[in-house]
Order: structure tokens, then sequence, then C-alpha cells
């Protein structure tokens, strides 16, 4: 019987212990879940700077395809991003082209900022990022030969930065 009895309590004791999770094994299970987190967050921050940095450059093809246009009506590449955008009033004209968005045309767009400079005969626009690092790691540049350049830094890119492959 009291081999029986042994038995029994041993069966009591796991069962009583078998219930539910210490308060270590909940803790390690947390921590693994923050870690996961971490980790699926900092991926996911990564993947949507790259995203940004694609339709930036998406966005620059777009400004000099505007200024092609612009030049082929009016004899001369636009001197300001404004001059590009919708009309303030009025007709198309040198003064508002209507080739791009009004929302690229104010300078902001994807979390970049956009400035265009030119005189006529040539023209360059950068594309800096709004929050440096988060809502992106490059700078760009690109003028009026096409050729886009890049800075990973916060430092505005220019015609001396690498190119873009």
């Amino acid at each position: 019987m009291t081999n029986l009895q042994s038995q029994s309590d041993l069966r009591r004791r796991l069962a009583k212990r078998s219930k539910g999770f210490s308060l270590i094994e909940l803790l390690i299970v947390i921590a693994i879940i923050m870690v996961i987190g971490t980790i699926a967050t900092t991926s996911y921050q990564k993947a949507q700077m790259s995203t940004r940095e694609t339709a930036v450059i998406k966005e620059l093809e777009s400004i000099y395809g505007a200024q092609t246009l612009y030049y082929t009506s009016y004899g001369k590449y636009a001197s300001s991003l404004t001059e590009l955008g919708p009309p303030a009033n009025g007709a198309d004209g040198p003064q508002g082209a209507n080739l791009l968005p009004k929302a690229l045309v104010e300078g902001s767009k994807n979390s970049y900022r956009y400035t265009m400079t030119g005189n006529g005969s040539i023209f360059a626009v950068t594309a800096v990022p709004e929050a440096y690092g988060s809502s992106g790691r490059r700078t760009f540049y690109m003028d009026h030969t096409k050729t886009i350049h890049q800075n990973w830094s916060a430092e505005p890119a220019n015609a001396n930065s690498p190119e873009l492959k």
C-alpha cells in the first residue's frame, strides 16, 4: 500500500506542477517575442525606406520627362518646379505647364524634399529625406544629363557624388 500511496503522491505532485507555466517560463517567452518583434520592425522600416527611395528615383525620372516636354514647348528648361506644375490660374503656359502633380511641385512627396534650380539651358534637382535615417538613407541629385547621383549621408548629393547604377 505504501508503494501505491507513493505512486499516487507522485502523480498528484506532477499534476500539480504541470497545471500552469512558471514565472521564469513566461518571462522567457515574452523575451523571445520581444526579440522577434524588434527584428520584424527593423526589417519593415528598412523595406519602407527602400520603397521610398525607389519612388524618389521614379519621381526624378518624371521631372526629367517633364523638363523635356517643357523644353520642347518653350525652348528652355524650367527654372523651378512651380513652372512644371499646374498653372496658378488660367491656361497652361511657361509659368505653369501642368506637367507634374501639385504634390511634387510643392516640393515634398514620399517623405523627401525636392528642390530644383535652373537657368533655361541647364537644370538640377535634389531630393533629400525629410528625416534622414527614418524616411530615407540616401540623398539624390539629377541634372539635365539625366544622370542620377546618390549620397549615403545626410549631406545632399551633387554632381560629384557617385552615380546611381
